[in-house]
């Protein structure tokens, strides 16, 4: 999982000939065969109509390329775009019968639905419903997983135009900040529960990169592999209390701060440079770390706290 791959075929070269999932895809006489992020073999014979999606990202990336009038249904988190919020709700904790029921053509997921709820999807799959895994770890597997999800959808020219203004915006965001004089230091915070941050590979991470910023917990291990959630600790923060200009609190399911005055209440908090001179940005973590088009907003919201002298939106 995480590798960037090609895919055989004229048409696919349309498309950027690269996308990300799994050890070798090949376009046959049957179809596009590759990989998911489960190690399952797909077969694409062709574009699929009838698709829940069961990560809320994969929703909102399907309506972001043109595909939302093929999702018939989304995973009870799924409130974006307002189109999908009406969409019925589905909880793969639930009972299976309950999407066996509305006959999709293709039940979207990713590895940790799979790794936490097996007998939920063999079910599914035994009523003879393809299931897809697919999850980008990083920024780096991004526009792979957005051109397999054109590839299953038959929408791989929207997909591209989508991704190239995307990246345009990024390196606009990026040129804005480049030339800062005052570099800020920056603590992010992916959990209240034993402050821990961001790994490297990170979507937050990259955020940070991207702004011309200096991430103070750059070497932090991740807590497994292949997670974007990090160790860092209270010790390791306020030792460097004094060199820490500004502090990023992802909120979220995870973290439920809100204000200044909920970390101030934390032991030691106080003495945070960031904290003290109140230099605190909250942002929604479905901006910051969910992998969609929206993460424009993020980067773009992070920019414009941390150099709001030089950012141009």
């Amino acid at each position: 999982m995480g590798r960037i791959l090609c895919i055989i075929g004229a048409s696919l070269l349309l498309l950027g000939a690269c996308v990300k999932q799994g050890q070798k895809q090949v376009q046959t006489r049957e179809g596009i065969t590759f990989i998911d992020d489960d190690g399952n073999t797909v077969t694409i014979e062709q574009p699929f109509r009838r698709i829940i999606a069961l990560y809320s990202a994969h929703t909102e990336n399907l309506f972001s390329i043109g595909a939302g009038d093929f999702v018939i249904g989304g995973h009870k988190t799924c409130t974006y775009p307002a189109q999908a919020d009406v969409l019925p709700k589905f909880d793969y904790t639930g009972d299976p019968e309950y999407i066996i029921a509305e006959a999709p053509d293709l039940v979207l997921i990713r590895p940790f639905i799979r790794r936490s709820h097996p007998a939920y999807i063999a079910e599914l799959e035994k009523a003879g419903i393809l299931v897809v895994s697919l999850y980008p770890d990083s920024m780096a597997d991004f526009d792979g997983y957005i051109r397999v999800l054109a590839l299953l959808t038959g929408k791989e020219k929207e997909a591209n135009e989508k991704l190239l203004a995307f990246h345009d915006t990024l390196q606009r965001l990026s040129t804005h900040t480049a030339g800062v004089e005052n570099k800020q230091t920056v603590f992010f915070e992916s959990t209240a529960a034993e402050n821990r941050t961001v790994s490297a590979a990170s979507f937050p991470a990259y955020a940070i990169e991207i702004v011309n910023a200096s991430n103070i917990a750059a070497n932090a291990e991740p807590i497994s592999k292949g997670s974007s959630i990090a160790l860092y600790g209270t010790e390791k923060i306020l030792q460097n209390a004094d060199r820490i200009d500004a502090y990023i609190v992802q909120q979220g399911a995870m973290n439920r701060a809100k204000t200044i005055e909920d970390l101030l209440k934390r032991p030691g908090f106080s003495t945070i440079k960031a904290l003290r001179e109140k230099r605190v940005l909250f942002i929604d973590e479905k901006l910051i770390s969910s992998p969609t088009f929206r993460y424009i907003e993020g980067v773009s919201q992070i920019a414009a706290f941390l150099y709001p002298e030089v950012f141009i939106p």
